[in-house]
């Protein structure tokens, strides 16, 4: 079996990289007609299309971003044996680009990363956004895996799965009485009337708490909604009113006892969703990222 020609992928990396054929010819000092060639000379090698053209783009298609990885693995590893030969020698490192939802508890983002952030031959590039956003970026190879709180629909065009990867009821929590005991709260009936801080509607555990509520007659005084959990767990610590939170977001303070844990909700479980599109090359770290429970806080 013939061997890649290097040249070639020297050639589709710097392509890859000004995401056009003009700006990588004038780079690499050959004509565009020469570039393209050696690009065509490629995909024959590999049996696959690298880039698809959106308007005046070039755009990586999946076997794109793959030979991409690898072209750029190889061009570390040149530098790697030039760095080693002279005595200053480099670790060569496997990225894993994940995307976070802009509300996703921070405490449970690290406790699934965590493993991997041990791993010195691993590099996390985390990116953070609205849902929508990140599912494109997904579907256009610049991410590996989505991080959320929901599942999303089944899609023939992308090939979008959900995986649940941990879950926990959520639970009423406050700043400790001073000087006293904090008194157990039996729920729901004892959110009647009382200053609460909640999360934003949009979440699937927010209409679930919601519909609760309902049920039972129980009306609560809402003081705030928050979208930002980090906010939230300010808000508990500061005011003294109650917060409804999943307990990986407070497990610090649950910890130190700045905040204590009124009462568990086992009713409603907040969910921590893994979100991929189909590959045909799916990126070896994701397997075990996705493997369930691995975000589990010690709390839940």
């Amino acid at each position: 079996m013939a061997e890649l020609n290097l040249h070639h992928l020297r050639y589709f990396r710097a392509i890859a990289h000004e995401q056009g054929l003009a700006r990588a010819a004038e780079r690499l000092h050959v004509s565009p007609s020469a570039l393209s060639v050696q690009l065509r000379q490629l995909e024959e090698r590999l049996g696959y299309a690298l880039f698809e053209r959106r308007g005046r783009r070039l755009v990586l298609t999946e076997a794109g971003r793959v030979a991409l990885e690898h072209a750029d693995t190889i061009h570390a590893a040149s530098k790697e044996l030039l760095a080693t030969l002279k005595g200053r020698p480099r670790g060569r490192v496997s990225v894993l680009r994940i995307g976070s939802v802009a509300t996703l508890s921070r405490n449970f983002q690290l406790l699934l990363l965590k493993p991997l952030l041990a791993r010195p031959e691993v590099q996390i590039r985390l990116e953070s956004g609205r849902l929508r956003e990140l599912l494109l970026h997904l579907g256009a190879h610049q991410l590996d895996v989505v991080l959320a709180h929901e599942a999303v629909p089944r899609d023939a065009a992308q090939g979008w799965h959900s995986t649940l990867i941990a879950q926990q009821p959520l639970a009423i929590v406050s700043a400790p009485p001073r000087g006293r005991k904090p008194v157990p709260l039996v729920f729901p009936q004892g959110l009647d009337g009382q200053p609460l801080l909640l999360p934003g509607g949009d979440s699937a555990s927010r209409g679930a708490f919601d519909a609760l509520l309902h049920q039972h007659g129980v009306r609560p005084q809402v003081l705030a909604e928050v979208d930002d959990m980090a906010m939230l767990r300010l808000l508990a610590r500061e005011t003294g009113a109650l917060a409804l939170v999943p307990p990986v977001v407070v497990q610090d303070e649950l910890a130190t006892r700045k905040l204590v844990e009124r009462c568990r909700i086992p009713q409603i479980q907040e969910r921590f969703y893994a979100i991929t599109a189909q590959r045909r090359f799916p990126h070896p770290l994701l397997k075990a990222l996705l493997q369930p429970g691995l975000g589990q806080s010690p709390a839940a």
